[in-house]
């Protein structure tokens, strides 16, 4: 019994050590706590919005800042509270489905390419290179344009008029655009770090005692990559939630009454300056905490990067 607790608390002492070491980090630490603020608004979005973020009430139309309307109304009298708790949500999805698709489709090719090298590595990386030849937040514009019409009207066409006409379409927009993209700099990066991997001792040893090479890549290779990984995926999240806002900003993204930070802004970002500085609230406030979430995403990542460098690590 007592030598299964001792190896408890070594399994865990890394994770520990890694916390303090964030919590030790003002910048990382902050980062993380709107992190887990904006995760936790998005899960219990439901609670948390005093009304539901489509309800119109035009008698209430343009109301400033009050006890019940905290963050005011629009000019259809929608609760700006409630579609900023909602856009969280929102948010925390697309972020979290872009990652899945770009590590789905990045950690794979990169594993083969850094691997076997070859005509393998040739045909992922030029794959790559061709992507990377595009400005990358101009080619999710284009993708994004190009995709929405044949996707709305495949849906149209095999009697899905209804989930079309609902919105839901329009996450699958952003997340095929923002994920076809995303993947390319993840393989880049797995491949630099399988190529530096596979040379190690333990690997070779792995080979000679007749190990499967897929078994290899999988027990042996990536986890020993992990770290470098998730800093990137971490840092790459503030990322997708700023583009996830140009695209709904730009309406190819998410569009209303579906909530999103940047579809708020573009509302009543030409109204701003028409009324100011009555509706002065309606561009500032989706603005700051668009802000605050692509920083603390930045800072966050800058932390694990520390922690999870091993020169630093004790």
């Amino acid at each position: 019994m007592s030598n299964q607790i001792i190896t408890k608390r070594r399994t865990h002492r890394p994770f520990v050590r890694l916390m303090l070491r964030i919590l030790t980090n003002p910048p990382a630490a902050l980062g993380a706590l709107v992190i887990v603020l904006v995760l936790f608004t998005a899960i219990f979005a439901p609670v948390l919005a005093p009304h539901p973020y489509d309800r119109q009430n035009l008698d209430a139309a343009r109301q400033a800042p009050s006890a019940q309307y905290p963050l005011g109304t629009d000019d259809l009298g929608r609760d700006m509270l409630s579609r900023m708790i909602w856009g969280a949500r929102s948010a925390v999805f697309v972020i979290f489905m872009v990652t899945v698709l770009s590590l789905s489709i990045g950690l794979p090719l990169g594993a083969l390419a850094g691997y076997f090298g070859g005509w393998v590595d040739a045909v992922i990386m030029r794959i790559a290179d061709i992507l990377f030849a595009f400005p990358g937040l101009l080619f999710v514009f284009f993708i994004a344009a190009t995709i929405k019409p044949g996707i709305l009207q495949w849906a149209r066409s095999v009697g899905l008029a209804d989930l079309a006409r609902s919105g839901y379409l329009d996450y699958a927009v952003v997340i095929i655009a923002l994920g076809v993209i995303g993947w390319a700099g993840l393989a880049r990066l797995v491949r630099a770090q399988v190529m530096t991997i596979k040379e190690r001792e333990f690997v070779i040893g792995a080979h000679a005692i007749g190990v499967p090479t897929w078994l290899v890549i999988m027990r042996h290779i990536l986890p020993n990559s992990i770290a470098p990984i998730i800093v990137a995926l971490s840092m790459g999240m503030g990322d997708i939630a700023l583009s996830e806002g140009y695209l709904s900003f730009l309406g190819i993204g998410l569009q209303p009454p579906a909530p999103s930070w940047g579809n708020i802004i573009a509302d009543h970002a030409g109204r701003y300056w028409r009324k100011f500085p009555e509706m002065i609230w309606l561009v500032l406030i989706p603005g700051l905490v668009l802000a605050a979430v692509v920083f603390a995403f930045n800072f966050f990542g800058d932390g694990l990067n520390e922690a999870l460098n091993p020169e630093v690590v004790d």
